[in-house]
């Protein structure tokens, strides 16, 4: 607003269609401001025709049809209760509960917050009254972001990548169930061979958990593997995942992370401490603490083997391997922890678990002697080394030890 003593003048900017913006010069005499009153109240044509549009879109998606076609069922099995499915990209969310509509007889509505025809504001004035008009039962809202209003509904399911704490409010939590759908575990993979032989165990390692990886072709994968994380990260994030990929199962500390950063881009320490976390908070990052050393440098590992060979031609399978048994541990709901000379202690189990993809009784007994003091201090009941193939078992004075094949420990445990 501006005035030069005769008039004043100013500038309004309106919306006139679908975000087509108006410019108009008001010269007006002296005049107080008290004097001018704007009223905004939901009285504008272009409001009430985008209410009728959210209206229709609302009910174009209430009569489409859903497809989950192959869908080979998941060690999650949902009911009538209301959840929060949280994921990774690509893990299975959309199929999962495409599959549980399809079973239902009462009405359901199933909304992508990805949709760009959905505007959030609209969606929350139409939603509601929308879901009582048609006697809704059951709700999915798939990509959910906070800024939409949930409405009150039997049964609302939301799929998203963020825990429960940060997508709802305090009072709400209790009203939901949060399951945490993975990436396929070696045992849901194996529902995808036509046959398990020799070759499922080095499918899995190549594949890793992706449902969608079984349906492209070898030379479509890596470009699709990129996408997701392209699609689902901001330029830090993927800078930082890229980095994790390159010492997947090493120590990595966010200040190491920082400075490998900052001689590329221009990039704060608190920034890139949280963009770290949040990472680790989405379950696309894991980190290991050393036990009873929660301060120590903490071991980085990857939410799905597969994504390091999108990102790099480096080959170590050792690295993999262990990444593996670690996703195996986090599916399994174990709490484990790494040590001096321990890949991983499950204190809540007394057990220890080695990874030795190729190696023997004479390697492991080398193992075992570097952490006797260890054994004996902490009861240590239980001592597993995972191996692709080769199987024995070695008397030890305090614990049961015994080498295991992955296919065999995976199934088994």
């Amino acid at each position: 607003m501006k005035g030069n003593g005769n008039y004043t003048h100013f500038l309004l900017q309106i919306q006139v269609f679908k975000g087509v913006c108006s410019n108009i010069l008001l010269i007006l005499f002296p005049f107080k401001k008290e004097m001018v009153k704007f009223n905004v109240k939901n009285n504008s044509i272009l409001s009430s025709k985008k209410v009728k549009f959210m209206q229709a879109l609302l009910e174009t998606l209430y009569t489409l049809e859903l497809h989950s076609n192959n869908f080979i069922p998941r060690k999650i099995v949902l009911d009538f209760q209301s959840y929060i499915i949280k994921g990774v990209s690509q893990s299975g969310k959309t199929m999962l509960v495409k599959q549980y509509l399809s079973s239902l007889s009462e009405n359901y509505l199933y909304i992508d917050c990805h949709d760009i025809r959905i505007d959030t504001l609209q969606l929350n004035e139409t939603l509601q009254q929308f879901c009582d008009e048609n006697k809704i039962k059951t709700l999915v809202l798939n990509h959910y972001n906070k800024n939409i209003k949930v409405p009150d509904i039997q049964q609302v399911i939301l799929c998203t990548e963020e825990s429960i704490h940060h997508i709802l409010e305090k009072h709400l939590v209790d009203n939901y169930i949060q399951l945490n759908l993975y990436p396929l575990d070696f045992e849901e993979f194996l529902a995808y061979e036509h046959k398990f032989d020799s070759t499922a165990l080095n499918h899995f390692f190549q594949l890793g958990g992706f449902p969608k990886m079984h349906q492209l072709q070898s030379d479509e994968r890596t470009l699709y593997l990129q996408s997701i994380l392209k699609n689902a990260f901001t330029a830090l994030e993927f800078s930082i995942f890229q980095h994790a990929i390159i010492h997947q199962t090493t120590k990595l500390s966010a200040f190491s992370l920082y400075e490998r950063l900052k001689q590329n881009m221009k990039i704060s320490k608190d920034k890139t401490y949280e963009t770290l976390n949040h990472l680790v908070d989405r379950s696309y990052l894991y980190q290991l603490e050393k036990y009873l050393h929660p301060r120590a440098t903490k071991k980085i590992y990857i939410c799905d083997t597969a994504l390091k060979d999108a990102f790099t031609t480096s080959k170590n399978f050792v690295r993999l391997f262990e990444n593996s048994i670690f996703l195996e541990l986090v599916k399994m709901k174990f709490t484990s922890y790494y040590h001096d000379d321990i890949d991983f202690y499950l204190p809540e189990h007394n057990k220890i678990i080695f990874c030795m993809p190729f190696s023997d009784e004479r390697a492991l007994f080398k193992k075992l002697e570097k952490i006797e003091a260890f054994i004996f201090q902490y009861q240590v009941e239980n001592i597993v080394a995972i191996t692709m193939n080769h199987e024995a078992q070695l008397s030890h004075p305090f614990a049961n030890v015994e080498m295991l094949p992955f296919s065999t420990w995976a199934i088994l445990e």
